[in-house]
């Protein structure tokens, strides 16, 4: 791919501020509520930094690992642990963070999996949604951004090992 070729789908700024809005939004839901936010890694771990630090609600984080995508663009529909939930979360209200939802496939997934673990309640929040590409009905409870059916990379999404750290998120032109 060609690095000179960027398409900025979304910028720094506009990322910053939509996140201090769905924090907000979070942080009215979940007053006085016992918050367990879990990270699936590797793609949520700068949004989900980003989004805890302006959450104003007592909370604990934790992080799994999961896999159906692999190197692939597209999601292989099966989804394994690769590390698991390293808390007992019986009794909290989790928040499943996610940097995209395409397919639902894997967000599915991890939701009936947390509430098998006797979670209080379970939601999501995503840094993207791609709708177009649902393959179950299911719809985050907090997303930044709806996109459309495009590959991004960029703010913590990956192509191969490379671009987590870009601080926008963008796609290349063709």
């Amino acid at each position: 791919m060609d690095e000179n070729k960027r398409n900025v789908l979304i910028d720094e700024s506009s990322i910053k501020e939509r996140i201090k809005i769905v924090a907000k939004e979070i942080t009215k839901d979940y007053k006085g509520k016992k918050l367990y936010v879990l990270s699936l890694l590797r793609g949520s771990f700068i949004f989900t930094a980003d989004l805890v630090r302006e959450i104003d609600e007592k909370l604990k984080i934790g992080f799994m690992t999961t896999s159906s995508y692999g190197h692939n663009e597209e999601s292989s529909g099966i989804v394994k642990v690769l590390n698991d939930i390293p808390d007992d979360i019986t009794g909290y209200d989790v928040l499943v963070v996610d940097d995209i939802i395409d397919s639902g496939i894997t967000m599915n997934f991890v939701i009936n999996y947390v509430k098998e673990r006797g979670a209080s309640s379970v939601k999501s929040c995503v840094l993207l949604d791609k709708p177009s590409r649902r393959k179950l009905d299911l719809k985050p409870d907090y997303c930044c951004f709806e996109i459309d059916d495009v590959f991004v990379v960029g703010y913590g999404l990956n192509y191969g090992d490379h671009y987590r750290n870009v601080p926008y998120v963008f796609n290349w032109e063709k």
